[in-house]
């Protein structure tokens, strides 16, 4: 197998710092002109969504956009219409919802982990093209990235985060079983998108065995997926500080600093 190419570093951060300037113009058409954008990012563990939405989100005013990262479901959750927690955080005019995972927990770890019956799997297949249909007629842009990684990168991934003690956090129980579950998860994903790959909210695949270029190449295709034009405001030359009322500092010893250490 051919070793993917990286990208260097310079390369990297000189084509980012491009595409945060464009995701600025983007979020400011998508307000001006009051669309509604959501943003699905599922695949496999250690695939890098994660990294890509946090260079997504870096660039863009969070009170028109966020995150919707939403923990296992509740009892009283559970009980509900399956798709129901999930359409209370949809955006509204103006605004850009990002979904660190979905309602396509039902079609991954739900299903590879017997957390539902088969029924409710198979009511989920029947359910979720039709639910996405009708949030597209609503007017909502809806764009769904799977991130597929291979099993030697993830592996590669699992291992640092088991010995780099800043990433233990997302070495995950659920992480350590997928380890042992490639095929299974394989074969769900296949048939996940033989249901729901549908031609109204079609997924787009992202190669992220290379970190640096899937988020480039991910970042890039969300810009072309909404066209937009630039109608930021033009700079502006601030005019001299009006003149300020006499004011005397208190004395640093009355405040508690911050101790220097760097």
């Amino acid at each position: 197998m051919t070793k993917p190419t990286k990208i260097s570093k310079s390369d990297y951060e000189k084509a980012l710092a491009d595409i945060y300037v464009e995701l600025v113009k983007w979020q400011y058409w998508i307000k001006k002109k009051g669309l509604r954008v959501m943003i699905v990012f599922e695949g496999r563990d250690a695939a890098g969504k994660g990294g890509t939405i946090k260079r997504l989100m870096e660039p863009l005013n969070p009170r028109g956009c966020n995150v919707v990262a939403l923990p296992a479901p509740s009892d009283r959750e559970k009980t509900q219409w399956y798709f129901q927690r999930y359409v209370q955080h949809f955006p509204a005019a103006g605004e850009i919802a990002v979904f660190d995972r979905s309602w396509y927990n039902r079609a991954g770890v739900e299903r590879v982990m017997g957390f539902c019956s088969d029924s409710e799997y198979r009511e989920f297949l029947r359910s979720c093209p039709e639910f996405e249909r009708m949030i597209v007629r609503s007017g909502i842009i809806l764009l769904k990235y799977w991130f597929s990684v291979s099993d030697e990168e993830q592996e590669r991934r699992f291992q640092k985060r088991a010995t780099d003690a800043t990433k233990h956090w997302k070495l995950s129980p659920m992480d350590l079983e997928s380890r042992d579950r490639w095929v299974e998860y394989s074969k769900a994903k296949d048939e996940m998108f033989f249901y729901t790959d549908i031609p109204e909210a079609p997924w787009s695949v992202v190669d992220a065995d290379v970190k640096k270029a899937a988020r480039l190449n991910c970042l890039s295709h969300i810009l072309s997926s909404v066209p937009y034009e630039d109608i930021m405001p033009a700079p502006m030359d601030l005019p001299p500080r009006k003149q300020q009322g006499s004011y005397e500092r208190p004395a640093i010893t009355t405040q508690n600093f911050v101790p220097k250490k760097f």
